[in-house]
């Protein structure tokens, strides 16, 4: 077997979530429980912090990779999904785990994958905690799949806890209120371990703070706080409230004997992208016309990005959108102007959603063209926007996946 056959099996015969969608969740931590009895529980060899939330979650975690990178840390990143390469999900240092490692363990462990009928996160997860005893990480920044609660990350026991924000997503799993998904992603407080919270509303702050008494551990609210303006490479108005997530959450570790120089505060959000390999956060990828991709796909991401156009100048824009089959596309559709010239696609995915059922959904009045693929639509909104325009790249993680 080489890697490339090995990344293809894990790929291909595991239920995967990003693919499959929700035939691919398991509602209980038994079968991840299981594996980890089987290959080995190398979740208690190092040091975690565990990071939920609607949005915000993957740039929070690489944040604080990067800050703990440049304060000598040696430092595990486990996030998803991943964009171009299986093995962004397992970083150390910013560097991704390495093929040799990837095909050993699938070798190795392949028939007790097979006989527990586990899916593509719960491999992926005991993978990441194995590479991470077997480095010696001093510090492993573990982002949540889906939920909380139930999530098969949350079998660590982490020095911090963290969630960022909640909003109305995979409802059909979470639930269909805030305070329901809430109570999912307040799964991840352990304990006696601090917790911080990113953002809160009316609903979900008293679900976090019951649950933080429940389990006797300090809670911390980030928007509360007040910090310095540190630059950074994430540019995205949005950032600048998973930045104060991250400052309050590094003024914690400290706290508990973590020490993390302001030089390497500075440093780490100054360089989050070179230093983790972060794509797809409001990323310019040209300019004249200025091209941007985000991954945002939800209402509550896709609120910043409305926010963020508004903070843009532009003369005018174009939209390259597609979307998977979950989604609801009229709603989504609310957080971009009418009078924007609209080019949908379909990503190169199972869950996608066909452009002939697009076609049913669309509203038409917009300005829309449709087109099979990604790379079609980009090229036509590039041949019909001046370069003082803005084209903007989104709808689903898979869309900007394919451009990145």
């Amino acid at each position: 077997m080489t890697y490339e056959e090995a990344v293809e099996w894990v790929l291909t015969k595991l239920p995967m979530f990003q693919q499959t969608g929700v035939n691919a969740y398991k509602k209980d931590l038994t079968n991840i429980k299981k594996l980890i009895e089987q290959i080995g529980d190398f979740h208690y060899q190092f040091k975690s912090i565990h990071v939920a939330g609607t949005n915000g979650k993957g740039s929070t975690c690489h944040m604080l990779a990067s800050v703990l990178w440049e304060s000598n840390y040696k430092t595990g990143l486990f996030t998803s999904p991943h964009l171009k390469d299986f093995r962004e999900r397992i970083r150390v240092n910013g560097k991704m785990c390495s093929k040799d490692f990837v095909l050993e363990f699938v070798e190795r462990n392949a028939e007790i994958i097979e006989n527990l009928e586990v899916s593509f996160f719960e491999v992926s997860v005991v993978m990441a905690f194995e590479y991470f005893a077997k480095e010696q990480v001093d510090f492993a920044v573990i982002e949540t799949g889906l939920g909380g609660r139930l999530d098969s990350t949350n079998i660590i026991t982490p020095v911090l806890s963290v969630i960022t924000n909640i909003g109305l997503d995979h409802t059909h799993i979470l639930g269909d209120s805030l305070e329901r998904i809430a109570f999912e992603k307040a799964g991840i407080i352990k304990p006696k371990i601090p917790v911080i919270i990113g953002e809160t509303t009316v609903e979900t702050k008293p679900v976090f703070v019951e649950k933080a008494k429940e389990m006797g551990s300090e809670i911390f609210f980030a928007e509360e706080k007040v910090f310095p303006d540190y630059a950074s490479d994430l540019t995205g108005v949005y950032q600048k409230k998973n930045r104060k997530t991250v400052l309050t959450a590094l003024e914690e570790l400290n706290k508990i004997g973590v020490e993390i120089p302001d030089s390497a505060i500075e440093a780490g959000l100054k360089h989050v992208m070179k230093n983790t390999g972060l794509h797809g956060r409001w990323e310019i990828l040209q300019k004249e016309p200025m091209i941007v991709a985000d991954t945002a796909h939800n209402p509550h991401g896709l609120a910043e990005i409305k926010i963020q156009f508004a903070n843009t100048t532009f003369q005018k824009l174009h939209l390259v959108l597609g979307f998977v089959n979950d989604k609801d596309v009229k709603s989504i559709l609310d957080f971009f102007p009418k009078d924007a010239c609209y080019y949908f696609c379909s990503p190169n995915v199972p869950r996608r959603l066909p452009i002939f059922e697009l076609k049913k959904i669309i509203p038409k009045e917009l300005n829309s063209a449709y087109f099979d693929t990604v790379f079609k639509a980009l090229n036509a909104a590039k041949i019909n926007a001046a370069k003082e325009d803005l084209i903007y790249v989104g709808g689903s993680t898979f869309v900007v996946a394919e451009l990145i």
